[in-house]
């Protein structure tokens, strides 16, 4: 799939990070499939006493037909908004994602039992999450990928990328339109699942929480 936008801003003490993935498919618009999600929201005390709140918003997916043509190609376009706050004034990074599983039940994330991301002892998320939705998944398997991959110069004037987008002063957002997601070689059912994983900092505690959104068919 052919990346034929992306944007990303920054302003003030919220950031937004704009994603777009190609656009429609080729094929007829009425093949196309609307799905509005319910998005959602969490809310959680770190053991500082730290207030975190994740909000999802305004997510959606257009599930179209491959440009493969096949039952085991499988093409979708997602959006949403994932919006932070942490109260005292905390920062962190915002790291939004998919899930995508092939003949698999994914409703706890897909990723580990309890619906959380695994993450190591730095709080980087495991389990092989990278970036890209461009997917090749067999019966009973599942992957996860993080929307963003935004490029900016480093320390040193080299070219480096980055999957999560930072926060300071309490708040932040990343907003992404479009994302595409591309399934080969599954040729059962397949679902797919939003997560929003935020990494927050404190005086005190590094934490990381995680939002799921609503599982939703690729058909």
């Amino acid at each position: 799939m052919i990346n034929r936008k992306f944007m990303a801003k920054v302003a003030g003490v919220s950031a937004a990070a704009t994603v777009a993935v190609g656009l429609f498919s080729t094929g007829a618009a009425n093949a196309d499939t609307f799905v509005p999600l319910p998005g959602g929201d969490i809310t959680k005390t770190l053991s500082d006493g730290t207030v975190v709140n994740i909000k999802l918003v305004g997510e959606s997916a257009n599930i179209s037909p491959s440009m493969g043509a096949t039952p085991v190609h499988r093409n979708a376009w997602v959006s949403g908004s994932a919006q932070v706050t942490v109260s005292g004034g905390g920062g962190g990074k915002i790291l939004p994602g998919y899930t995508v599983g092939c003949q698999v039940n994914i409703a706890g994330g897909g990723v580990s039992g309890d619906g959380a991301v695994e993450s190591d002892w730095e709080g980087n998320a495991g389990g092989g999450v990278g970036t890209g939705g461009e997917l090749s998944l067999g019966p009973g398997q599942a992957a996860s990928f993080y929307v963003l991959d935004l490029e900016k110069a480093d320390d040193y004037g080299s070219e480096s990328h980055s999957k999560s987008n930072k926060f300071t002063d309490g708040s932040g957002s990343v907003t992404w339109a479009d994302t595409t997601i591309g399934l080969s070689g599954c040729a059962g059912y397949a679902q797919a699942r939003s997560f929003v994983s935020v990494e927050v900092e404190t005086d005190n505690v590094i934490s990381w929480v995680t939002l799921w959104g609503q599982p939703f068919s690729l058909g």
